[in-house]
This record gives C-alpha cells, structure tokens and sequence, in this order.
C-alpha cells in the first residue's frame, strides 16, 4: 500500500540561519525542524540575503551577509540564499518588491527540481511576508504568514509599509501571530476571524536544561549573589540600560550583586559608560554574543533573568530561561504575560524604569520559586500544540487547493 504524500512547504524567511550566522532567526529553524519531526511535512527553505559586494571582515554583519553560500544543508533541510538588493535609508518601502524579485527564481529552481509545494509559509510580516504574497500570486500557491514581533507591533507605524502588510494580510490564507497580541493588530485590520491563528513559540527542552548552578558559575568565571541576566541585542529597544539602572538601586542592599549581559551590539559602549557614570561597572560582566546551543550553561549560572524590552512578540528568551530553572523579570507587553503567567514563573513590570525594574527584582529575591518548580512550569510549553496546528491548517489549505478553493481575488 502507497503511503500518502507528505505536505511540501516552502518557509521563506529572510530571518533564517546559515553556516556563517547559525544564530540568526532561529527560531523559525526551530519551529520548522520541530514540524519536519511529526514526519507528515517535507519543507524547503528560501531564505534570501542582501547583496553586498565585500567579504571583507572589516565590513562585520555584511561581511557575513556576502560569505553565506547560495545553498546549503541545514539539520537535514535543504536552505536556498538567493541575493536581493536592498538600497541604504530608502530600502525600507522597496525592500517587498527587492525581496520578490530576488526569490522568484530561486522558488522557480525548486519547482523544476520537482519540489511542487502545497502551501508557502512566510515568517515575518514586513518585508518577508508582502514579498510572499507576490510570489503566492506569481506561483498561484496558497499562503501563510506568521507575525513575531515588531513586525506588527512597530513597523506599521510606517504609512506605506503598513498598507502594503495590510494587502499582504487581505491575500493570505492564514495569518499567524505567536501571541495574541499579534493577532489582536490583524484582527483590527479586519481580516476575517477564521484567517487567524495563534501559535506561540515553543521551547527546545533538550537544549535549554538546567544544569548545577555553583558547577556552571565555576566553569564560566561568574560571582555575585545575586547573579542577574539580560540576554539578547544590544540595542536600546532591549533595555538592557534599565537592568544596570535596576543594578544600582539594588547594590546597597545587595553588595555582592552582578548582572551579566550576553549579547553583541551597537549600544556596548553607550551600556558600558552608563555602568561607569552609576558606580556599578565592577558590577557589570560583558562577554559578549554566545552560541545559541551554550546559553543554556549562561541561563542556568543566574539567579534571576531580566527582559526589560519596549518590544517583543512572544520572546523566547524567557522560555529558555525558565526551562534551566531560572525565574524571570520582564517588562508587561504584548505577549509577555501569555509566558510568565504564574507567579513561579517570575514578575511583570508595568512601568519601564531602573527604578520599577529593582522593586521587582527585590520582591522576587524576597520569595524565589524553586527552580524545579520554574523549570516544571516551562515543560508545559511543547512545541507539540503548535505542530498540530500546523499540520491542521496547511493540510487543510493544501485540501482547499485540491478542491479547487483557496484562493483569494
């Protein structure tokens, strides 16, 4: 007896990793890896890169951008980086069309090679996802679009963008947020209700473990009592200024605390001298951008994590940090309180100050949660739900097609 044909999808994303940035949008990898798991889906990826002329190191994160390889194998899955061009300061309102332009050969290379896809799943609404809209209609494919973050809850302070995201929005199949108040946006551009979806992030529970704390301190170099984490871009939509402000106001009845902030940047010099004009510099531990595979070491050494974001969809970090047992403070937005939804799991902040930052920090330092019971509370966020809502809907669309619905004027 045949067995059924899997569902082909093809994820596109500009925010997928390769051999030279593996960290880079990792969590659409692992959404896509968890889903190729259930052995019902065959995926390809087209994840284009912006041209640039230089493999020179001098030119960093571009630098990286010219020396990723057109194709490549990833955990099994075969990755395609087609070039698009991306113009400096008035790239933004053209970065959908550079985008389409740059991948319709590379989604039609697929098809000759005979991968007939069901369904294009695109990550990131602004430009990923109205640049998948064009090549939905080109291929005449159905079409998903999941919403992360400042796509939707940033981006579309931008007149043009905004309207160009809410054709995309009118064209797709299904729109996706990873919290609700991604889709709560969407749903205020009316689209119709049955076109959104809510499927929040899981947590890799192999990856992120807790690991003996004083063990992990020692083999990483780490004091301090307590020991505080901030995790992730240095840049000031992060707030990592607001942990070293929260850092200050908690030294005088906590001398021998630290914060450590992982993580590489364009505000490290600005963080560093904020840490010198408050006193608190020989408080302050920098190491840097770390391997995505080693932060569970990092997350496990801490006693608290800290997200002091403006911004976030459904940020991972905070699920990584609870997985290796570490209770969390962060900042009341967007999806954040759809992860720390107990009182193990940590506190919110309502108000983004140094000052609000520390008050909780205190509260948490005077009740901390056992960290089993933390990681326990973590467990409970599977990837398995989402994967399930995936295989529904894109086999679902993929009916449709057959059909002869699913498609959209």
């Amino acid at each position: 007896m045949t067995e059924p044909r899997k569902l082909r999808v093809l994820t596109f994303s500009t925010l997928y990793p390769s051999s030279v940035r593996p960290g880079h949008g990792i969590f659409v990898e692992t959404r896509l890896r968890e889903l190729i798991a259930s052995g019902q889906i065959e995926s390809r990826v087209v994840a284009p890169v912006p041209w640039f002329p230089s493999t020179d190191g001098r030119w960093g994160e571009y630098a990286l951008m010219a020396k990723t390889p057109a194709r490549e194998h990833r955990n099994g899955i075969e990755v395609l980086h087609p070039r698009y061009g991306l113009l400096p300061k008035i790239g933004m309102s053209l970065a959908p069309l550079g985008l389409y332009l740059g991948a319709k050969a590379a989604v039609q290379q697929l098809l000759d090679e005979g991968f007939d896809f069901d369904v294009i799943d695109a990550h990131y609404y602004y430009p990923d996802g109205v640049a998948a809209a064009m090549l939905a209609r080109h291929f005449n494919k159905p079409l998903t679009i999941t919403a992360r973050g400042t796509d939707l809850n940033l981006i579309p302070e931008y007149t043009l963008p905004r309207k160009m995201m809410q054709w995309a929005a009118r064209r797709a199949q299904a729109s996706i947020g990873v919290c609700s108040a991604l889709v709560d946006v969407l749903r205020g551009w009316q689209i119709p209700a049955e076109r959104l979806h809510v499927m929040r992030n899981g947590v890799d529970l192999q990856r992120f473990r807790p690991v003996p704390q004083a063990r992990v301190r020692e083999e990483l170099g780490l004091q301090g009592s307590p020991l505080l984490m901030s995790v992730g871009y240095l840049i000031e939509r992060k707030g990592h200024h607001l942990a070293i402000e929260a850092l200050a106001r908690l030294l005088p009845r906590y001398p021998d605390a630290r914060l450590v902030i992982v993580g590489e940047g364009p505000e490290r010099k600005n963080l560093q001298s904020l840490a010198e004009q408050l006193g608190v510099a020989q408080h302050l531990s920098m190491p840097g951008a770390q391997p995505n595979a080693e932060l569970y070491r990092w997350y496990s050494a801490a006693d608290i994590f800290i997200l002091a974001s403006s911004r976030e969809g459904w940020a991972n970090v905070l699920l990584e940090a609870m997985a290796c047992g570490t209770p969390v403070v962060a900042s009341d937005i967007w999806g954040t309180p759809e992860v720390v939804s107990e009182p193990v799991a940590g506190r919110l902040v309502g108000q983004r100050s140094g000052q609000a930052f520390a008050h909780e920090l205190e509260q948490l330092l005077a009740a901390m949660p056992d960290r089993a019971e933390v990681r326990r509370f973590a467990e409970g966020f599977s990837w398995a739900a989402t994967t399930q809502a995936q295989l529904d809907l894109f086999g679902r669309l993929s009916r449709a097609r057959t059909q002869g619905g699913g498609r959209d004027a």
